[in-house]
């Protein structure tokens, strides 16, 4: 096929010169094979060249035209941009924005509901084999992966589940959300999968000219709105009139010498109130919080039927957060027991210790994990929870845990690859996967929620 264009892909900075011709522009004819973690599946050229291709399913002959890569490069990323034989599970996407070249939010708007599950069963299944070294029986799965509650709808209707989103703001201050593997923005009127609460604030009718990004945030449980504004250097923030009643916050670089940002209250609380599990839990500044309405309770529970906790059980919630596992671990193991959270966030450990302040046999301890558990002298426990985040606990957490010698680990993964990687390192020490539940958390995009729960090899599946 010839090549309809050589340049940088939109919004990429061009990289340093290889020598090497760009096939960014250029088409070929393929057959579409496996998925493959990311929100892409492979295919390859006459040539044998590999290409990951978006907006593609698995079976389809479609034509791809590549958006990043040079000869010789070990595979090149593309997209489907004309479908020749079509799989049975093709829809046409609901959202207006989803395509070749436009919104990068969602990777599986072209694909039915049910299908998009078994995709993301057949990336959790081919992790576990290729970084495990695990069969799905073997990691105590049953291959499916379980829609939230509410979330299983007919093809073609669209679950506005994301109560949290970040809408990034153009040169013309109009706000959208961020193209594929770009910087570049597509303006949105409107984003299917935000939830109502988000929808309602009306960020996208507004100018938000001198902003870089604008978090929207429909708390959970409570009619809390917030607004998140990050302005660009020297810009001024502007009036924030929205559709509903609103807090706003405002995210500005910090002078000193850490670098790092700091939030601050323009009016409003500076905190939302998330609920689940029967409690409240405050959440400050933008903080983290599972996006998905339903999310928190269904982690919850599945954490905690994995864990069976006993009162008077030692238990730790590393990377806690806001302390969601650890009040439940508390509720659990009772006033005879104890629970340790560990959280890097200064101002998650402050909401944590906020939100468990009436458990007496609760302490929460900031710092990285790698580092605050060893100096804890905790030689010792029963129960441990493991929520890390994308790039998984890693090796030297795991070693640690594992001369704990916890009668069952709880590990919440939402990247399948890092927690196949995990596993492998659990399976060294002595630890393999009893059960594993995964869970669509995140309709419509390529990314799955899993909960495993391991104990000692010694006692077996």
């Amino acid at each position: 096929m010839q090549a309809q264009q050589k340049q940088t892909p939109a919004g990429k900075q061009p990289e340093e010169s290889t020598g090497k011709r760009s096939l960014a522009g250029e088409e070929y004819e393929v057959e579409i094979g496996p998925v493959a973690h990311g929100g892409h599946c492979v295919a390859r050229t006459d040539a044998g060249q590999v290409l990951f291709v978006r907006h593609a399913l698995p079976g389809e002959r479609v034509v791809a035209r590549v958006t990043e890569g040079e000869e010789g490069a070990r595979f090149l990323r593309a997209d489907a941009v004309r479908v020749l034989d079509p799989s049975k599970d093709r829809i046409e996407a609901p959202c207006p924005y989803a395509g070749p070249g436009r919104c990068g939010g969602c990777d599986w708007q072209h694909a039915k509901p049910g299908a998009q599950r078994r995709l993301k069963g057949e990336v959790i299944t081919e992790q576990l084999h290729r970084l495990a070294g695990l069969t799905p029986e073997q990691a105590g799965w049953d291959g499916t992966v379980m829609p939230a509650e509410g979330d299983k709808l007919p093809a073609g209707q669209v679950p506005a589940w994301r109560t949290r989103v970040q809408y990034a703001v153009d040169a013309e201050g109009r706000a959208g959300l961020r193209r594929h593997r770009s910087h570049e923005v597509e303006p949105v009127d409107h984003c299917l999968i935000a939830a109502e609460g988000v929808t309602e604030l009306g960020v996208e009718r507004r100018d938000w000219t001198g902003m870089e990004s604008v978090d929207a945030i429909a708390a959970t449980g409570s009619q809390d709105r917030q607004v998140v504004l990050t302005p660009r250097p020297g810009a001024r923030l502007p009036l924030v009139e929205l559709d509903r009643p609103v807090s706003v916050l405002r995210v500005e670089e910090d002078r000193g010498r850490s670098g790092t940002r700091g939030v601050h209250r323009v009016h409003g609380r500076p905190f939302v109130r998330e609920r689940a599990d029967g409690r409240t839990y405050r959440v400050s500044g933008g903080g983290f919080w599972q996006v998905h309405p339903k999310a928190a309770d269904t982690l919850v529970t599945a954490v905690m039927q994995g864990l069976l906790p006993r009162k008077g059980d030692m238990a730790l919630d590393l990377y806690c957060g806001a302390g969601l596992f650890a009040g439940a671990l508390a509720d659990r193991v009772g006033d005879s027991g104890a629970v340790l959270g560990i959280e890097s966030a200064k101002r998650a450990v402050e909401d944590a210790r906020h939100n468990l302040a009436h458990f007496d046999r609760v302490r929460i301890e900031q710092g990285k994990v790698e580092s605050v558990l060893p100096r804890t002298g905790i030689d010792r426990v029963d129960l441990v929870v493991l929520d890390p985040p994308r790039a998984g606990a890693g090796r030297t957490t795991v070693q640690h845990l594992t001369t704990l010698h916890p009668r069952r680990i709880a590990y919440v993964a939402c990247d399948p690859a890092a927690l196949a990687r995990d596993l492998a390192y659990f399976h060294t020490n002595g630890y393999q996967p009893r059960t594993l539940r995964a869970f669509d958390l995140f309709p419509m995009t390529h990314h799955v929620e899993c909960v495993a729960i391991l104990e000692p090899a010694e006692k077996g599946v």
